[in-house]
């Protein structure tokens, strides 16, 4: 990756005549780059070319340790917001006994409420390779049952001794969408046997 080009500062800057922007943002005008020169020492503060493409360049008045301190600050801010989206893995056997699917299961459902995307890996060994339908079969369990919590974004596939579904979790307004489907099915069972 190509480091930032840094904003040349004071004596860096090159050009014969600038147009000068003040402390707070107010135009002070064009003038040579010895009088803006004069006016940021006078000041106390950096000149700093923040257009050096314009004609003629625009330079600003401004405290450029500071500058560069908010800046970096806006950029870790920034990066500090955005959730990185972990893909957590639990794996399964085609004979996983009763007791293990639930806790496995338990364990998908807290992952995909904390909203990271789950990798479900069924593994085969040996005979096994020749009863893949029961391993589609629990697979296909596991989805029914994570149904109110996440979608199947990738569905069960074999890549070499393994098959493998990616389950990534719902966005809010699916869910309620999902819940209130639920519900108005339930009431319509409850009216059928009623009747």
């Amino acid at each position: 990756m190509a480091r930032e080009k840094e904003a040349r500062i004071n004596e860096e800057i090159t050009a014969p005549q600038i147009r000068l922007v003040g402390i707070e943002g107010e135009p002070i005008g064009v003038m040579e780059i010895s009088e803006a020169l004069a006016k940021a020492e006078e000041a106390e503060i950096d000149l700093v070319e923040i257009a050096p493409a314009a004609a003629p360049p625009v330079c600003r008045l401004m405290d450029y340790g500071k500058f560069k301190y908010n800046e970096q600050k806006k950029k870790q801010d920034a990066k500090a917001k955005q959730k990185q989206i972990q893909v957590k893995e639990i794996k399964f056997r085609p004979g996983t006994d009763e007791g293990d699917y639930q806790i496995k299961l338990r364990n998908l459902i807290k992952f995909l409420t904390d909203g990271d995307k789950t990798k479900v890996t069924l593994r085969f060994r040996g005979r096994e390779m020749a009863h893949q339908n029961l391993g589609a079969r629990l697979l296909e369990r596991v989805r029914s049952d994570l149904e109110d919590h996440g979608q199947v974004e990738q569905f069960p596939k074999m890549e070499g001794r393994q098959m493998v579904m990616v389950v990534a979790p719902l966005k809010p307004e699916e869910k309620q969408k999902r819940q209130k489907m639920k519900a108005a099915a339930l009431e319509n069972e409850k009216l059928q046997k009623s009747l």
